[in-house]
C-alpha cells in the first residue's frame, strides 16, 4: 500500500475515533492501525473546530454578542464529537473521587449514570470554557479555537503513550498504546499548524496543556493505575481549558 493511502486512512481512522462526522465505512483491518494513527488526532480536532469557528464568525458578523458566539461554537463541537470528551470528564470526576479503591473507581467510571462529582465537573468545565472563550474571541477572534482543538488532541496522544492501560477492555485498550514517534508527530503537527494562527503563544499554550494533562495523568496513575478512554477524554477537556486560560492571559 502506498504511503499516501496509509496516511489518508490514518486520518479517516482518527476522524472515526474522535468525531461523529458521517464517514465511509472502514474495513476491520483498518482498525489494526489505531495506535499508529494517533499522529492524525490534531487533524480530527481541526475537523471539529473549523465549522465551530465558522459558526462563531457568522454569529459575530450578525452582530450577536461574543458570549453567544462562544456558546454556539461549544455546542457545535459537542455535537460533532458526540460529547465523548465531556462524558469522559464526568466519568473521571465520578470515578476518581467517588470510589475508595481502584476496583470501585473503575466500576464507577464504567457506569453510565452520572453522579454529583460528574455534574459539578461538567458545570465548572462548561462555565469556565464558555466565559474564557467569549473573552478570547473578543480579544483575538475565532482562530484560537482551531489551535486549541489541535493542541488538546495532541496532548491526548502523549498521555496514551506515557500511561499503561488501567483495564483490559474499553476504547483506550482497543486502540492500543502508541509508540513515541506518532505521538511526537502529533504534537509537532499541532504546533506547526497553530503557530500561524496564534503565533508564539502556541508554545505557551502547549506547555500549559501538557502540565494540566500531566497532572491528571499522575492522579489517574495513583488512583486507578493508568489511563482509560474516560481519562483521555478528561485530559482533552483539562488541556483545552488550560490552553484557553493561558491564551486569554497572553492575548487579552
Amino acid at each position: 500500500m502506498r504511503k499516501n493511502d496509509i496516511q489518508a486512512k490514518d486520518v479517516t481512522l482518527a476522524l472515526v475515533l474522535l468525531t461523529r462526522l458521517p464517514l465511509p465505512h472502514l474495513p476491520a483491518a483498518a482498525f489494526q492501525r489505531q495506535a499508529q494513527a494517533v499522529w492524525a488526532f490534531p487533524l480530527a480536532g481541526l475537523a471539529v473546530a473549523l465549522p465551530a469557528a465558522a459558526l462563531a464568525a457568522v454569529a459575530l458578523a450578525m452582530g450577536l454578542p461574543n458570549t453567544v458566539a462562544a456558546g454556539l461554537a461549544l455546542a457545535l463541537q459537542v455535537l460533532l464529537t458526540g460529547a465523548m470528551h465531556e462524558d469522559g470528564l464526568a466519568d473521571t470526576a465520578d470515578g476518581l473521587w467517588g470510589g475508595f479503591d481502584r476496583a470501585r473507581r473503575l466500576e464507577i467510571m464504567k457506569d453510565s449514570h452520572i453522579g454529583a462529582y460528574g455534574v459539578i465537573a461538567l458545570i465548572l468545565g462548561f462555565g469556565l470554557r464558555w466565559s474564557a472563550l467569549a473573552a478570547l474571541i473578543a480579544a483575538a477572534g475565532v482562530w484560537p479555537l482551531l489551535a486549541l482543538a489541535m493542541l488538546s488532541r495532541a496532548v491526548m496522544t502523549a498521555l496514551m503513550a506515557a500511561l499503561p492501560h488501567a483495564r483490559d477492555s474499553g476504547l483506550s485498550q482497543s486502540v492500543g498504546r502508541p509508540r513515541p514517534l506518532p505521538c511526537g508527530i502529533a504534537v509537532l503537527l499541532a504546533l506547526l499548524l497553530s503557530l500561524p494562527l496564534i503565533g508564539a503563544s502556541a508554545i505557551a499554550a502547549l506547555l500549559a496543556m501538557g502540565a494540566g494533562a500531566a497532572g491528571l495523568g499522575w492522579l489517574a496513575r495513583v488512583k486507578i493505575g493508568g489511563q482509560t478512554g474516560d481519562i483521555l477524554g478528561a485530559a482533552q477537556q483539562v488541556a483545552e481549558l488550560a490552553g484557553l486560560l493561558t491564551l486569554l492571559a497572553l492575548l487579552a
